[in-house]
Parts: structure tokens; C-alpha cells; sequence
């Protein structure tokens, strides 16, 4: 059996996440996903819009994801692999040259970097959001109609 491993966020689930999931997943037979938790996300001075037990809930939900396991620390990541014998882990390519995935999984495992899927990240989602006014008591995203 080959085991997939990938780390994230995933808040404001969207289907680029799905995609990485999905693609994930076609690696090997099981996908495992290490979801950072609420105090990690505060290290890297982040902020989830949702919980991490509500992000882990709707990873759960997903056909693609076999096991949701916290993602508490940046130096995790090799004990990891060791422990649920990972084949690769996967990333989406913005992770390409990151020191945490390259230097701390050389020799462990495979490593793939995935294209981001065009047009979804959850950093335009949130300026997005940002960007909507009320209209009549009603909030209305730029350029749809009235």
C-alpha cells in the first residue's frame, strides 16, 4: 500500500483544495492529511476563519482524505513519515524551495509539488470578501449583478 502525506491549513474549503487532494490521493492508496492546528497557525501568524476541529470535520467529510492528524510544529514533519511509513508527500509547488518540506524530508521519501489549481486561493477568497459592501442590507460580490 503507498501512503500520501500532505500538510495544510484548508480553511475556506474551495475546490483548488479539493484538486490538491485529489491529486494527492491518485499518488498512492491512502492520503493522510496533517491540518494545522489553531496554536500552529498562531506560530506562523495565521488565522483560520474556522476551527481546527471544524476544518478537520470537512477533511473528514472528503472522499479523497483517509485520516485528518494535527500538524503542530514545523519539525514534525520527518516523524511523520517515519511513523504512518509515508511513500511521498505531496505539496502544491509554492512549497517547492521550502526548507521545511526539501532539507527535513530529503532521503525519507518522494516529494511531489503540485501546480496550484488557476484561479482559487483562499488569499484572494479573503480579499475578495474584503472587498464586498452591503447593498440594500444585502452583501453583493464585485461584478455580479444587482
Amino acid at each position: 500500500m503507498k501512503r500520501v502525506l500532505t500538510y495544510g491549513t484548508f480553511d475556506l474549503l474551495h475546490y483548488g483544495h479539493i484538486e490538491l487532494l485529489r491529486r494527492a490521493r491518485a499518488e498512492g492508496d491512502c492520503l493522510i492529511v496533517a491540518l494545522s492546528t489553531d496554536e500552529f497557525n498562531a506560530l506562523k501568524g495565521k488565522k483560520a476563519y474556522h476551527s481546527y476541529e471544524i476544518r478537520k470535520r470537512m477533511l473528514e467529510a472528503i472522499c479523497y482524505v483517509d485520516k485528518v492528524i494535527p500538524e503542530e510544529n514545523w519539525e514534525q514533519k520527518p516523524s511523520d513519515v517515519r511513523l504512518f511509513e509515508i511513500d511521498t508527500v505531496v505539496m502544491g509547488d509554492d512549497w517547492k524551495d521550502d526548507a521545511h518540506f526539501t532539507a527535513a524530508l530529503n532521503g525519507l521519501c518522494r516529494m511531489t509539488f503540485l501546480p496550484r489549481t488557476p484561479g482559487i486561493s483562499t488569499s484572494d477568497i479573503k480579499k475578495d470578501l474584503k472587498l464586498q459592501k452591503p447593498v440594500d442590507g444585502v452583501s453583493q460580490l464585485p461584478g455580479e449583478p444587482e
